[in-house]
């Protein structure tokens, strides 16, 4: 009983701190507009706004951490360390699990150069930083894609919440900083429409389905019965 204990609570654990990591990252994402645009006012200062986003990027990081830890220390799923950070060679849901360890090897870009940042530049750490923008879709996608709360309504509201954020900040960075391109903004506001349309058509015909992540089994041979007569009977 106390493994079955230890074995639930941590379950229930790698749950919640997977969808604690999806918030904080988009809280994260969201501080990190008016920080790229150099925002802030009176009662929000700009200091105070990078400190915010900088702290709670140190809880994603904390998040992730515990949510990876978990995972592979349940062993429900035979996942090891090495599919943490390199993807697509895990036995279990290979492709949405492919995807949280994208994830996890663009977060460690993007702290290792925030880290560096005195030492490579400013023009190397904002091109690497930018590289948010893919990291969110993916981590959203591994949530959905291997959660097993995909089709609970609070998953539903959660995700839907995260997705406003993220395209709201994302059109308000478009706005105040137009690309000079024509192609470039029409690209930029194309991604903010589409991208999301397109993860919503995926859940609809995948991950709301109710048999998502089942494996189908061949039916067993039947059972022939035994003769326990030795061939003499009737």
């Amino acid at each position: 009983m106390t493994g079955l204990t230890q074995s639930l609570a941590l379950w229930y654990f790698t749950r919640g701190s997977g969808a604690m990591s999806l918030v904080m990252l988009t809280l994260a994402f969201a501080l990190g507009t008016p920080t790229l645009l150099s925002w802030g006012t009176e009662r929000f200062p700009r200091l105070v706004v990078q400190l915010l986003h900088r702290n709670v990027s140190l809880l994603v990081t904390v998040f992730i951490g515990l949510h990876v830890a978990t995972t592979v220390i349940d062993g429900f799923a035979p996942i090891g360390w090495i599919d943490v950070f390199v993807p697509f060679r895990a036995g279990y849901r290979p492709i949405w699990l492919g995807l949280g360890a994208v994830a996890v090897d663009l977060l460690l870009a993007i702290i290792i150069t925030s880290l560096l940042r005195v030492r490579i530049g400013y023009a190397t750490w904002r091109y690497v930083h930018l590289l948010t923008y893919a990291m969110w879709p993916i981590a959203l996608m591994h949530a959905i894609g291997t959660g097993s709360d995909a089709r609970a309504p609070w998953m539903w509201w959660l995700d839907g919440i995260c997705v406003a954020v993220v395209i709201a900040c994302t059109a308000w960075r478009i706005i105040e900083r137009r690309p000079a391109d024509d192609r470039a903004r029409l690209a930029a506001v194309g991604a903010i429409v589409v991208v999301p349309l397109l993860i919503g058509a995926w859940m609809v015909t995948g991950p709301l389905k109710a048999t998502w992540g089942h494996t189908k089994h061949k039916p067993a041979p039947a059972v022939q019965p035994v003769d326990t007569t030795g061939g003499t009977g009737p």
